[in-house]
């Protein structure tokens, strides 16, 4: 029986406004094209183009030149192919082929130097490489050290979302939250619109459990929102790392009554946000040493996780095609998707 006919996403009502870049639409062609210049798509170009790295790219950005723009939806771009050619692996039964892509990307995030056999044998590390190189470029030392921290906990957790897809290892729904935060690969990229916005807090607010949960809090809305965009997929492919799936899992309910609990658990979760974000704004003011200009900082820091929090969600619903593909509902691999990009060598 197909538990998902005539399956709608509902209305996560996110309570913010949100504005997008004016050359979002140029900054998706120019991250096409620069994926399709690495060799990472040479195929079902305009299906690729369809994901819309761009436009969610211009809708999280803030106010930053379009260069900014353009390099988080080459990020974006290699992000899609990195999770895409992961998940062909998975199906293929060809793990131990990620091996070597994974330690040559760990070793260049070490070393700040790519291995030339490594980065020889594919394009996916060449095109890491690449964008990565200027993306630290534009950062402090702090901040590269935290964005070069988030990558590696990205690549931990697609290998924990590899081991979640065997049978006699379904995560709990406890665990499976905490894992996607990370398999999100939301945290990199919020450090590169940090970046771009000349926002460098200093890790005594960071530390903050009120910071922390801010953070956490906007992952989850963002991350369970998508988990019900892409259930279509995930469901028809037996792929079980999605919220709902694990939810319906533990109650032994349908997945419509599953989307409906998600659903509730993320209007929840906004209000924790908020509920987070006014506290952390409080205990801010009541501390001496948090001057106006710090305070205005984290202000600003946390209006981008409010971006980020609506950009997503409407870039998901109105312009990203990916996840009403005929193709990806069925269950089946992006057309563009490269079968020989990382092989068992």
């Amino acid at each position: 029986m197909n538990q998902l006919r005539n399956f709608s996403v509902p209305d996560f009502h996110l309570p913010f406004g949100n504005a997008k870049h004016p050359q979002a639409a140029r900054a998706n062609e120019e991250a096409t094209a620069w994926v399709v210049g690495h060799g990472l798509v040479t195929d079902a170009l305009e299906q690729f183009s369809g994901i819309g790295c761009g436009h969610l790219a211009g809708r999280v950005s803030g106010d930053v030149p379009y260069e900014r723009v353009l390099l988080l939806a080459e990020w974006m771009a290699w992000s899609f192919v990195l999770d895409d050619q992961h998940d062909h692996l998975i199906r293929n039964g060809e793990l131990a082929a990620w091996r070597p892509v994974v330690g040559a990307i760990t070793a260049y995030l070490d070393t700040g130097r790519a291995d030339e056999r490594a980065e020889g044998r594919n394009s996916l590390v060449n095109g890491f490489v690449d964008v990565c190189e200027r993306i630290v470029a534009g950062m402090s030392d702090a901040c590269a050290a935290r964005y070069r921290a988030h990558v590696r906990l990205v690549l931990r957790s697609l290998d924990q979302e590899a081991a979640n897809r065997r049978a006699d290892a379904r995560p709990t729904v406890e665990d499976y939250i905490l894992t996607r935060r990370n398999s999100s690969q939301l945290l990199p990229m919020m450090d590169m619109v940090e970046a771009g916005l000349g926002i460098d807090l200093p890790s005594r607010i960071t530390a903050l459990p009120e910071f922390q949960e801010v953070v956490a809090s906007t992952l989850d809305v963002i991350s369970w929102g998508n988990d019900v965009f892409s259930l279509p997929k995930e469901y028809a492919c037996g792929d079980t790392n999605n919220l709902v799936s694990r939810i319906a899992a533990r109650d032994g309910s349908s997945l419509g009554e599953a989307v409906r609990e998600v659903e509730t658990l993320i209007q929840v979760r906004i209000e924790e946000y908020l509920k987070a974000k006014q506290q952390l704004l409080d205990t801010l003011e009541a501390d001496p040493a948090t001057g106006p200009a710090l305070r205005d900082e984290v202000a600003r820091c946390v209006h981008t996780y409010e971006d980020w929090m609506i950009g997503t969600e409407l870039w998901q619903r109105y312009e990203c095609t990916r996840y009403s593909d005929e193709r990806f509902a069925a269950g089946l691999e992006g057309a563009y998707t490269r079968p020989d990009l990382v092989s068992v060598a």
